[in-house]
């Protein structure tokens, strides 16, 4: 009898050990964004949404300007904008929430001349 408890408690220790493993390391859900849930985001957070032409355009008149690439460092090596910053940080709600005192000591004082774009 002790030997099937043992036996028994063996078992499930290690059904709960898989069991948290893999829920731990499932990948999340992937939701795609719409238009719509882009601008509500920024119209929250205090951004404008500009064009490509619109940034393009103050590129070329703002020697001021500071752009800030959000991408992974990886992904701002094989390609950015010449004088684009890197500060890398994932595409997700909560890492922009930890990174955000970071990222305004990054930008400085002067943040309302920054466009940010991620």
């Amino acid at each position: 009898m002790q030997r099937k408890n043992s036996f028994l408690l063996a078992l499930a220790a290690v059904v709960i050990t898989v069991f948290a493993v893999w829920f731990g390391q499932r990948p999340a859900p992937t939701v795609q964004a719409t238009w719509d849930d882009v601008l509500a985001e920024a119209k929250a957070g205090g951004y404008r949404i500009i064009t490509t032409d619109e940034l393009a355009d103050l590129y070329r008149r703002d020697a001021e300007l500071l752009l800030v690439d959000t991408r992974q460092e990886w992904e701002y090596r094989t390609g950015h904008i010449a004088g684009a910053l890197n500060f890398s940080m994932e595409p997700t709600r909560w890492e922009r929430w930890r990174k955000a005192d970071e990222l305004a000591a990054f930008l400085g004082p002067d943040k309302e001349r920054t466009i940010v774009f991620y």
